[in-house]
């Protein structure tokens, strides 16, 4: 059934939406997001508050749609790096999705320190955010899934403590069929260490000790699949 046209009213909704979510954005880069102002977007769009809470009820609302739109906007890379390269090749799809990553950190700082960095006082990310922060989390272990369905086992001890396999269960039951406690602790590692390794590059904290953030990341990149028995 094709698709109804949409109304003018609805394109001028749909418009106006998207304006206050770019000013959000600039804001973003300006002044953070826990200064974020309704009311200075309103008068950067030439409205008045109530109007902009009209398409956002609250500050914590528009945060969380900028939150949403982050989380999709990273996993949605990092899907299409992994599907731009043959199933078979997990260390290259590794490769792919490690880069788009950091790629896509290093194109848009500021939207990956809403999601990653430092907490936005009186915020609280609701359920909403879930599902899109989870996609970069599901590609990785759609991986790791892959590499053990193939035979693959990671570097390391294959034993895993009770302890750490009630504390891991609930990553090992993600993906179909569950990954083992072993190869769930090692997608944990790798996991932490690309986002720490980008947060470390984005929030200055190698600075002079790199000196070509690049080449080290993909030399990190190259050591998680040795890790994950990719290579």
């Amino acid at each position: 059934m094709p698709t109804a046209p949409r109304t003018a009213r609805a394109t001028a909704r749909a418009e106006l939406t998207r304006a206050i979510l770019d000013n959000a954005t600039a804001q973003l880069a300006e002044i953070g997001p826990a200064a974020l102002s309704v009311r200075a977007i309103a008068r950067d769009l030439g409205m008045a508050s109530s109007a902009v809470y009209r398409y956002f009820p609250s500050r914590d609302a528009l945060l969380t749609a900028l939150l949403v739109e982050a989380y999709d906007a990273l996993g949605a890379a990092v899907e299409e790096a992994d599907a731009g390269v043959r199933r078979g090749d997990l260390r290259g799809r590794f490769r792919a999705m490690a880069k788009a990553l950091r790629a896509w950190a290093v194109e848009n700082p500021h939207q990956y320190a809403l999601t990653y960095g430092s907490p936005v006082p009186g915020y609280a990310a609701p359920g909403d955010t879930v599902a899109p922060a989870q996609r970069v989390t599901y590609a990785l272990l759609g991986l790791v899934r892959d590499a053990q369905q193939a035979g693959r086992r990671p570097h390391g001890p294959d034993r895993v403590s009770a302890a750490e396999k009630a504390s891991i269960a609930p990553v090992t039951a993600l993906v179909d069929p569950p990954l083992s406690p072993a190869y769930a602790v090692r997608a944990l590692i790798a996991w932490s260490t690309l986002f720490g390794h980008v947060s470390l590059e984005l929030f200055g904290h190698m600075h002079q000790g790199v000196l070509d953030y690049e080449t080290h990341h993909a030399t990190v990149v190259d050591q998680l699949a040795a890790d994950l028995g990719l290579a």
